[in-house]
């Protein structure tokens, strides 16, 4: 390996530090709008258990090698490719392409979480599930702008206290909370008349809804929920120090971030059945359109407690944004201040001036520039004007690069350095007992499943396919 000179760097207080802050990162909006919408459409229960085995096999074997990477190397992204050879600098390159390419739209969407929780205590439950309501704050209302600024410098202001100081005491209170209200909002979503017919949808496996097109989504549900092929891991692993359990550590990431998903399906299929007389209202509604279009007319059929309900569901939703949005942020600072050689203050300053323009830039793809679509310009998909521009960087960023970005992780990992360094550097710390299911995984399994996800996503974002 080639070694490259690097200034101290920060650590985490301890192993729960680390946990809770990349178990934080991992636990997002896809938690959110994504996984209820897979599980109310694939079955309920199959869908669980399938996305379980995946998640405790696939995306432990990569979690695992970008965590120890980061933790061998010390090195963000970038610093940590180059230090095994310079011709493998690439891939560093492309993995941190990937937070510069999502931080910005990832932004402008927290604005709009911000907005909705500000909402509920400002204008009513009633006043959010009006028609047209969040078509038309997105599409006309310079008030989108204040409000992704707003986000951004709470985000900022978190990265700027540092590692410890800022971090990992604002994860340590908002991973409480998080868990706290997904628990008291699925209580409540429980005590509704005939939500019981929900949880029976969502728990008791529907195996006939069994499919391929449902393993394909659970792949990649998993994939892009654990804050995987971003870099986000390896930052983060760079931190972790070499005496702590890191096999141990990773398995408890995934079961808060799996834990989480599990909660979001019960705050919202037992309440739409409850309410809306069905799952059917999450099963053909995902994303933005769930999140800001179905829930608050779900929160609105809630009587007394709509308001409530919906001021407490969307700031969940608000600290869960928040603390992705950090650790992505986190990972821009770290790769600008380990290649430039910069302060972290200086890092701090260049990157937030760099997400406010660029999610200036994809909130104007909603007002002034709506003409524009590079989605069709660029890729053929679609018709003219369907997308915008933060489409068009969601699909360049998860679609495209992050695949190719964890492919390139596994062939280099399982191929190239070999297992046996990653088994080396988990060793120094404990007993790896996963040792034999890793190398499979890592080598043989993972980049199959990889390139599945990126075929088929590419296939639905074309059309070809819905997932």
């Amino acid at each position: 390996m080639e070694q490259t000179a690097a200034p101290a760097r920060s650590k985490w207080s301890g192993r729960w530090a680390f946990i809770l802050a990349a178990a934080a990162s991992a636990v997002g909006l896809g938690n959110m709008w994504r996984f209820p919408y897979l599980a109310a459409k694939y079955g309920g229960g199959a869908f669980l258990l399938v996305y379980i085995v995946l998640v405790v096999t696939f995306g432990f074997a990569l979690m695992m090698a970008e965590t120890a990477l980061g933790r061998m190397t010390g090195q963000s992204a970038i610093g940590a490719f180059r230090t095994f050879g310079k011709k493998y600098l690439f891939i560093g390159v492309l993995a941190s392409a990937v937070p510069f390419i999502i931080t910005p739209y990832y932004a402008v969407i927290g604005g709009w979480v911000t907005k909705y929780m500000a909402a509920y205590i400002f204008e009513g439950a009633n006043a959010l599930a009006g028609d047209g309501y969040f078509t038309g704050f997105i599409l006309n209302n310079p008030e989108t702008y204040l409000w992704m600024a707003i986000f951004v410098l709470l985000v900022v202001g978190v990265v700027a206290l540092g590692v410890k100081n800022g971090i990992e005491r604002v994860n340590k209170v908002l991973m409480v909370l998080l868990i706290f209200m997904a628990i008291a909002i699925s209580i409540f979503s429980l005590t509704l008349p005939g939500a019981l017919d929900g949880v029976a949808y969502y728990l008791i496996p529907d195996f006939s809804k069994f499919s391929v097109e449902m393993v394909v989504a659970a792949m990649g549900q998993m994939f892009f929920s654990l804050s995987l092929a971003m870099g986000i891991m390896i930052t983060y692993g760079s931190y972790f120090d070499k005496k702590e359990d890191l096999e141990h550590s990773v398995r408890r990431i995934e079961l808060f971030d799996t834990g989480i998903a599990i909660l979001a399906g019960f705050m919202i299929i037992p309440a739409a059945v409850a309410v809306q007389g069905g799952a059917d209202v999450v099963a053909n509604n995902a994303g933005p359109g769930l999140m800001f279009g179905i829930l608050p007319q779900v929160f609105q059929g809630m009587g007394w407690a709509a308001s409530a309900i919906g001021f407490a569901f969307f700031a969940l939703v608000f600290f869960a944004a928040l603390t992705s949005c950090i650790s992505l942020f986190e990972t821009l600072v770290s790769i600008v201040a380990d290649g430039a050689h910069l302060s972290r203050a200086v890092s701090v300053v260049i990157c937030a001036v760099f997400v406010l323009g660029m999610g200036t830039l994809v909130n104007m793809g909603y007002n002034n520039l709506l003409d524009v679509d590079l989605m069709y310009s660029l890729f053929g998909i679609g018709e003219y004007q369907d997308s915008q521009l933060l489409d068009f960087f969601d699909f360049v960023s998860n679609t495209i690069l992050m695949p190719i970005v964890a492919l390139l992780t596994c062939v280099f990992v399982g191929w190239i350095i070999k297992p046996k360094i990653i088994l080396t550097e988990v060793r120094q710390s404990s007993e790896f007992k996963s040792a034999k299911l890793f190398t499979v995984m890592i080598k043989y399994v993972a980049p199959v499943f990889v390139v599945v996800i990126l075929v088929a996503y590419i296939m639905a974002a074309a059309g070809i396919i819905v997932l």
